[in-house]
């Protein structure tokens, strides 16, 4: 592949910019040159690796070519634009050295010729053997340093101790030998003792005094001579280190406050590039730092004493700056005993029994506002107060979190779940409400009567729409509420609130007539009920009628459908206005995680920050690296806004009879076989020949080709050929459907081709005598709910063919007791949409889930990828779908080629 010569250069400018780099020299061709090499550790292995094709030989070595290149031009160019001389000039000839360090400072790189060649070979030699010393293996034996807190010691003169044969280590460096260590030539009253250490590089655990290798007391072999030169190095790059060499045999060294600072925070990242481990007191590396933390108190601790509409993430809230170490806030006498030292200068103190590094600008700014007051609005305070940037400090101090009592201390304490008590079924709600649904429905009421958005996340079929109608019934607020749903479901809305709430006055903004004059009547209207229902796309075609009203209560139902901040619909819903915010969905994750960033932006905009910070700060870490750290610092900040709660858990819902999910394997026909290979062939072939999205298209409509082979000849052709005989997977179905009707149950089979359900139905209808019913996206609304009611009725239809994208969501079909996925999708969440259209609260039997795969195919890849996602899903966490677009052409020939086994022969 070509090299990509601006990344190659942005990295070298990298490496450079951090000095990563090493002066060298060449021969070649009978001269020499002098060369600035890059100089990379272990950690920037993937970031060169990125830079080319990690199989293909050749690439690596143009690519590292053309990095020295780059790296040798970039940093000569800086030299020279300094007017940087690294020796000063010398009359007459020059040495091979001398003309070396003239020449890496120099546009001409190469040496004059009158350096004899002989010479440039041994510098060349040399300089090769210096660059390798600076990461040489020490053998099984490697060196270690463990710093010790400080220690009194009076001021003496510099002592060593000489090494013992017996004795350990704990003996000599233990309290009353604490005086026989090498040490700094400052005057010190405490200092930081740098024990020097062997650890075992097979079992980095076990780590020796280096007194007891001096010693022989352990025994290193010929690893005594590298640790040696370990030695060496770490002084070279640590000079603070130096004067452990006062003796011969060193085993440790007493480091002022202010050489300690510095071995701190510049040695230790370049020690440990060059192998040699450091071991610090385990609180430094967590050690608090000095600011200033908010501290607000708020009375409302029941939803009861909030009044009017509620605060909402935009409220100012009134807060106090109190001086703090971390998350714990500073006396008066504490802060002033630390601006004391700051003024005297001094860089480390102890406060609280820690150490803490000083900046007297910075200490005298905090003294200057603890104790003022501030206002910022709820969302700064609560992304503060979750470690995230939020509310600005004065004069730049650093923020240390938030103090808060009441319901806000309730949401940053991550309690709101726990502390919310339950609603009673409400009086005018015709039914009873299940204790989890009654836990819900308070926590709806809780937080809208704050005026803060709520994503109830329920699993498929738990009964998200009968908690919300339970929550306009009990807090039905001054205005009519707006509920947004797809098109499919707009029936079952209507239905379910003249089910649970008959007393509600209702109305559809849809269809052709829904305009009854200017966007005034439309307002007038709809104050005259009590919920109005609407489609998402009529959101974005009617955004100034709706945004007429200032709606009680925005409902985004399947919520899902907002998951593209970008579209028309999801920046028409957030722009209207409504005092309270819900959004219903079982999967506010189903891909990438941008997409819960943009569900959480319409319900609380700004708690996740912007698109492009969300996505620096979580999106990356998370779905590429699996950073446990940022996954669980999201749920922190969303779970006081986010409920879920799953089927599967026995302590929500004890009636819910079983879901057995069967993975069926069906092998393809000697006809399916032949098609799906001359498939990959030609996919193959195309595929090296593009890139770009040219490569990205070609990919998807290969694999979509591919799938209708897996489905049946006659799908892939799109002819009307018969279908009897040709698809192994058409031949399970019809094993399945002949148990599945003559026990008189009933089944969903759902595909994403309308097309392979067109040529499905009439057959099935015919084979087992029975009028198959068909779903699609075509169908209009009245049709829609009419099949639905046929096939729910009990002598309806035993064969419901739905398309995955037209009756994925939102429709109640408990009739069915089996769900037949005839092809697979990427998306995990979507098959869970599908099947929890049966497997859903009303159901009274067991659901048989039967998921084909065609054996030895991409849809066997699509299985195993559709299980990985899954278990991210848990974790709050997408891999998302595009990947599949981006494989090179080795990867793809390995998820689409036909495996053995795929074929019946």
């Amino acid at each position: 592949m070509p090299v990509d010569v601006e990344r190659v250069r942005a990295v070298a400018r990298a490496f450079v910019d951090a000095g990563r780099v090493v002066p060298a020299l060449s021969i070649e061709d009978g001269r020499a040159r002098s060369w600035w090499w890059p100089l990379p550790s272990a950690r920037d292995r993937e970031l060169i690796g990125s830079l080319c094709d990690a199989t293909a030989i050749d690439d690596q070595r143009a690519v590292a070519a053309a990095l020295s290149v780059a790296t040798d031009e970039e940093t000569r160019a800086r030299l020279v634009a300094g007017n940087v001389a690294l020796v000063a000039p010398r009359r007459g000839r020059p040495s091979a050295v001398h003309a070396w360090l003239r020449a890496l400072a120099a546009p001409d790189p190469w040496l004059p010729e009158s350096v004899g060649a002989d010479d440039a070979r041994r510098l060349a030699a040399a300089t090769h053997e210096w660059v390798r010393s600076g990461a040489v293996e020490t053998g099984r034996w490697r060196l270690c340093l463990r710093v010790h807190e400080p220690v009194s010691l009076a001021p003496t003169s510099s002592l060593s101790i000489a090494p013992t044969s017996s004795g350990a280590a704990s003996d000599r460096l233990g309290p009353s030998r604490r005086d026989e260590v090498v040490r700094s030539p400052h005057e010190v009253g405490e200092s930081w003792l740098v024990e020097l250490l062997a650890q075992d590089g097979d079992d980095p655990s076990l780590v020796v005094p280096i007194g007891d290798v001096w010693s022989g007391a352990v025994a290193v072999g010929d690893g005594l001579e590298p640790l040696l030169g370990a030695l060496a190095r770490a002084t070279r790059l640590a000079p603070e280190l130096t004067p452990m060499w006062a003796d011969g045999m060193p085993i440790a060294v007493a480091l002022a406050h202010d050489e300690f600072l510095t071995f701190a925070r510049e040695r230790i990242a370049t020690l440990v590039e060059a192998g040699v481990t450091v071991l610090l007191p385990s609180w430094w590396t967590h050690r608090r730092r000095l600011g200033l933390r908010a501290r607000t108190t708020t009375r409302a601790k029941q939803p009861a004493a909030i009044t009017g509409g509620g605060v909402g993430m935009d409220q100012l809230v009134s807060f106090q700056w109190d001086a703090a170490l971390g998350d714990t806030r500073l006396t008066a006498a504490e802060l002033r005993a630390l601006h004391a030292a700051a003024a005297a200068k001094q860089e480390l103190v102890r406060v609280r029994g820690e150490w803490v590094e000083l900046d007297p600008a910075s200490v005298a700014n905090i003294v200057r506002h603890a104790g003022t007051r501030g206002t910022a609005t709820l969302a700064a305070l609560m992304r503060s107060g979750l470690g995230l940037d939020g509310v600005d400090a004065p004069d730049g101090a650093d923020v240390m979190g938030v103090d808060a009592t009441g319901w806000i201390g309730d949401l940053l304490a991550d309690a709101t779940h726990a502390s919310v008590a339950p609603l009673a079924t409400p009086d005018d709600f015709d039914g009873t409400l299940r204790a989890y649904q009654e836990r819900g429905a308070g926590w709806l009421v809780f937080l809208g009567r704050l005026g803060l958005g709520a994503c109830l996340a329920d699993d498929m079929g738990l009964g998200k729409t009968a908690q919300l109608i339970a929550t306009l019934l009990a807090d039905p607020g001054d205005g009519p509420t707006l509920v947004v749903c797809p098109v499919s479901v707009l029936g079952n809305w209507q239905r379910e609130i003249e089910r649970f709430a008959p007393t509600l006055r209702v109305f559809a903004h849809h269809g052709p007539q829904r305009h009854r004059g200017h966007r005034a009547k439309f307002a007038t209207r709809a104050r005259r009920h009590d919920v109005v229902l609407t489609t998402y796309s009529m959101v974005a075609r009617d955004a100034q009628h709706l945004g007429e009203v200032v709606w009680s209560r925005l409902v985004l139902d399947e919520a899902q459908q907002v998951k593209n901040a970008g579209t028309a619909q999801a920046r028409a819903v957030r722009t209207l206005r409504a005092e309270r915010r819900v959004a219903l969905t079982g999967t506010p994750v189903e891909n990438r995680l941008s997409e819960l960033w943009s569900i959480m932006h319409v319900l609380n905009p700004g708690l996740l920050g912007t698109a492009t910070s969300f996505r620096e700060r979580f999106a990356i870490p998370i779905e590429r690296e699996g950073d446990d750290e940022a996954t669980e610092l999201l749920r922190r900040i969303t779970s006081p806004f986010v409920l879920r709660r799953v089927k599967s858990d026995r302590s929500i819902i004890t009636d819910l009879p079983d879901k057995i999910e069967t993975t069926e394997r069906c092998p393809l026909t000697k006809e399916q076989a032949t098609l799906y290979q001359a498939i990959v062939d030609d996919l193959l072939e195309q595929a090296n020949a593009s890139e770009g999205m040219a490569h990205r298209g070609l990919v998807l409509a290969g694999l979509t080709r591919l799938k209708q082979v897996c489905n049946h000849p006659a799908h892939f052709l799109g002819d009307d050929s018969a279908l009897a005989g040709r698809s192994g997977k058409l031949a399970r179905v019809e094993e399945l459907l002949e148990e599945i009707v003559a026990a008189g149950d009933k089944v969903l089979c759902f595909t994403q081709f309308a097309e392979w359900g067109e040529r499905l139905r009439p057959y099935l209808s015919r084979r087992f005598g029975v009028d198959a019913l068909w779903l699609h996206g075509g169908v209009p609304r009245k049709r829609r709910d009419a099949i639905v009611d046929t096939f729910q009725s009990g002598e309806g239809a035993a064969v419901f063919l739905v398309s995955l994208k037209a009756g994925g969501t939102g429709l109640n079909l408990t009739a069915a007791s089996h769900v037949i996925h005839l092809d697979r999708w990427w998306n995990p969440a979507v098959e869970d949409q599908a099947t929890d259209r049966a497997y859903r609260i009303g159901q009274r039997h067991n659901v048989q889930v039967h998921k084909l795969v065609s054996v030895g195919t991409v849809e066997e890849r699509i299985d195993e990828m559709i299980t990985r996602k899954r278990a991210l899903a848990e974790k709050v966490v997408g891999a998302g779908e595009g990947w599949i677009t981006e494989l090179s052409t080795a990867d793809l020939r390995d998820v689409i080629a036909l495996r053995d086994g795929g074929d019946e022969g």
